[in-house]
């Protein structure tokens, strides 16, 4: 849980006692400014890429592309779930969506470019993450199939799997932002945790 570790170790805050109180990256930026956030996210993408590409750099005899394929989306899987529910720190770390693409990197990386585009001109209009959090995993499978042309089963399935993860992850954001109450993200420095 980079959020927990980074807060702790070089700013002496614990950023699930902050701002939402999440362990994620989102959080991270709000609490403790870019500095801190953008080494979170990037850690966050990094190890959903990491545990996808481990499954190829660590060769398995007898297993078909096929097989592999499915051994990559599930070290996908153990990422982000490790991401969301971290042994280390009480079960309780991020939404997910950074590890999540940093598998998406790994296994769709035409489609998480355009998913990424929708996230950034998302937030670009409305400065709320959880929104284009949001819109980009519905968009997601759609991008998958129709635009980048995958017909794998498990592949689709994956960006489907994504599609329904990210919205529940947000759950709370999304009750939020329909009663007029999320909180837009400002990528100031911060001088003071919230």
């Amino acid at each position: 849980p980079s959020a927990v570790w980074i807060g702790k170790m070089l700013y002496g805050i614990d950023v699930r006692k902050h701002g939402s109180g999440n362990a994620g990256a989102t959080n991270v930026f709000r609490v403790l400014g870019y500095k801190a956030g953008i080494p979170v996210l990037l850690f966050d993408v990094f190890k959903g890429w990491l545990a996808v590409q481990l499954a190829i750099w660590i060769p398995v005899p007898g297993l078909n592309p096929d097989m592999l394929v499915y051994v990559r989306i599930g070290m996908a899987l153990a990422a982000v779930l490790g991401h969301v529910l971290p042994v280390y720190v009480g079960f309780k770390g991020g939404k997910g969506v950074g590890t999540i693409a940093g598998a998406g990197i790994a296994l769709f990386p035409a489609a998480i470019l355009i998913a990424l585009a929708v996230f950034v001109v998302v937030l670009a209009i409305t400065h709320y993450v959880s929104l284009s959090s949001v819109i980009a995993a519905l968009l997601f499978p759609l991008v998958v199939y129709f635009i980048t042309g995958v017909r794998h089963p498990g592949l689709i399935g994956l960006s489907i799997l994504a599609a329904v993860f990210i919205p529940v992850t947000h759950r709370k954001n999304i009750r939020r932002l329909l009663k007029g109450e999320e909180r837009k993200i400002s990528f100031r420095p911060k001088t003071t945790p919230e």
